[in-house]
């Protein structure tokens, strides 16, 4: 069946809007048509930069008849209220992680999207990749048999070298855990489950950091949120996972991610990417295995094209075809909630149970 034809505006235009220029062009049917900004002379040079026929201010993307989706690249700390406004304006959206930077201003999110009768999707989305899919059927098809634990090791991205204006990332709703967690989490949910509690501490390693990248803004940035973070993450299935989120190991051997079962374990590639390999190592066996993915690549591993994005925008469009929804406005809302959960904890030193579940998305490949 022929897809559908969608017309996208692009609302912010930064360093991530390159990358899902390139992975919408994946996508015929998905057609940028305009760039709205609130410097309008940003979203201007952006459309000329990847000929993209129509620029302007946000309110003038809002008011484009012709868009019926707007993809959300804005910093985190605008999300909440230029979601809303998008969803009042009768688009369906989508919108870069995290959804919002609060659990509270997360709720006002959801109720205006089911208010406006439109549709909500939000990154991260590369749980819709190649890796994360092939690691879920392996546990769904009982390779590791009953899992038991899991592990997630953040380190750091260096942003500081190559990011142009890395202070949001340093200040409320930065940080490893809501700039990196969101793609962990996702991920741990997509193969495990809902989170049930947390428990987590923190600290502020540096306090300042210099600046080295190339056409940098800035050459310092004050540090004003928790930068180490250590967590346990309780799953409803009884799941116990450890996380560690830091902006302050520049250098390490340790996986990015692993899952331990009763028969066995997988370990995962970069959870910031769709594809990579998945290894298993079954009880007895005398070294690992590379599973076989069970979904096309979105990007060649190992080249400029595993760092596109776009993937949950097709994801979108299918829902609004009437087709399955899988990096849904709930789904990372529990996301959200975990990685605010992660926050609280260490700010209160108590255990904070989560008010939201969700259910595993549905899988992207074949039954």
């Amino acid at each position: 069946m022929a897809r559908q034809s969608h017309r996208i505006g692009i609302l912010g235009s930064g360093n991530i809007f390159g990358r899902y220029v390139t992975g919408l062009a994946r996508y015929p049917e998905l057609e940028i048509v305009r760039v709205g900004d609130i410097d309008p002379a940003r979203a201007k040079q952006a459309a000329t930069d990847h000929d993209i026929p129509a620029w302007g201010d946000d309110a003038e993307l809002y008011a484009d008849a012709s868009v019926d989706i707007i993809v959300n690249l804005t910093p985190p700390v605008h999300h909440a209220r230029t979601i809303i406004t998008a969803l009042e304006s009768g688009k369906h959206v989508y919108v870069e992680k995290p959804l919002a930077t609060t659990v509270e201003e997360g709720r006002a999110v959801l109720e205006a999207a089911a208010r406006s009768g439109r549709i909500l999707g939000s990154a991260p989305d590369t749980f819709l990749g190649s890796a994360s899919q092939t690691a879920r059927k392996a546990i769904d098809d009982g390779l590791i048999g009953a899992p038991i634990g899991a592990s997630a090791f953040i380190g750091h991205s260096k942003a500081e070298t190559w990011h142009p204006d890395p202070r949001f990332l340093f200040q409320p709703g930065g940080g490893p855990v809501m700039d990196m967690g969101p793609y962990y989490v996702a991920i741990l949910v997509n193969c495990l489950g809902p989170i049930q509690a947390i428990s987590a501490a923190s600290r502020i390693g540096a306090p300042h950091r210099p600046v080295t990248s190339p056409g940098r803004a800035v050459d310092s940035i004050e540090v004003t949120v928790p930068t180490h973070t250590a967590a346990v993450l309780t799953f409803a299935s009884g799941v116990l996972g450890t996380a560690q989120m830091s902006f302050d190991v520049w250098d390490s051997d340790l996986p990015f991610m692993e899952i331990y079962g009763t028969e066995g374990t997988l370990s995962l590639g970069n959870p910031n990417h769709f594809d990579g390999e998945v290894r298993l190592r079954r009880h007895g066996d005398a070294s690992w295995s590379v599973l076989e993915p069970v979904v096309g690549l979105f990007g060649a591993v190992g080249t400029k094209e595993q760092a596109r994005r776009g993937l949950g925008v097709r994801d979108l469009a299918d829902a609004i075809e009437g087709g399955p929804h899988r990096a849904t406005g709930s789904f990372a809302f529990h996301v959200l909630e975990a990685l605010c959960a992660v926050e609280e904890s260490s700010q209160q030193t108590r255990v904070v149970h989560l008010s939201s579940t969700c259910e595993r998305p549905q899988p992207r490949y074949p039954a």
